[in-house]
């Protein structure tokens, strides 16, 4: 199983927007996808429910609904809390092939982003290059100064930078209906997808055997 673990201790950073629309890409696939709901709002969770039948399966993890078994899950995409920290941070940072933390552009999310980023570094999954981590700056408006800000930030950090995901209406459509960019007629979502490919090509090969 390949597990990919979306994380920031800043809350409303973006989390689900990339769980949803990850768990998304990777259901078109082929393969038995499972999005694992970690934060108390249950969004991700409330996300699949809302999603129409018709369209690749993706399968709850959450206490209250039921999950395919993990011995048949080919992908694992967590969502996980804000309040994700110390031993809980550890241990879901072991067992996780590659973390991708979102940020958005604003001193706040910079600044509760750094000290996240400090204490990944003191991860020993981390350091030995046993679990991959990757930045995403997301709800990202170009050609302005926060813009410029957050690219400063994130390209001084070590870590690498894989994209910039603008700020889109379409990306609350998607939400309501629970649907991914991936689901949605091409034509409206070619910009956006065009974003998403240096992130998806790097889980695929943070996840390769």
């Amino acid at each position: 199983m390949k597990h990919i673990l979306i994380a920031n201790t800043k809350g409303g950073s973006g989390k689900t927007t990339l769980a949803t629309n990850l768990a998304g890409y990777l259901a078109t696939l082929g393969g038995s996808v499972v999005l694992s709901d970690l934060d108390r709002q249950q969004s991700s969770t409330q996300w699949i429910l809302r999603r129409p039948a018709e369209l690749p399966l993706i399968y709850p993890h959450n206490p209250r609904v039921k999950a395919m078994p993990a011995a048949e899950t080919e992908w694992l995409v967590t969502d996980s809390p804000a309040g994700l920290r110390d031993e809980k941070l550890s241990e879901a940072i072991k067992q996780a092939n590659c973390v991708i933390i979102p940020i958005q552009p604003s001193a706040f999310d910079i600044g509760a982003t750094s000290d996240f980023l400090d204490r990944l570094t003191e991860e020993k999954a981390i350091r030995k290059n046993k679990t991959f981590v990757a930045l995403v700056g997301i709800r990202v408006n170009v050609r302005t100064h926060a813009a410029a800000m957050l690219a400063e930030f994130m390209e001084q950090t070590g870590f690498p930078v894989l994209t910039y995901l603008r700020n889109a209406q379409v990306y609350a459509t998607a939400a309501e209906q629970g649907v991914s960019l991936f689901d949605m007629r091409p034509s409206m979502v070619a910009q956006d997808v065009e974003q998403w490919t240096p992130l998806l090509d790097w889980v695929m090969e943070a996840t390769a055997p």
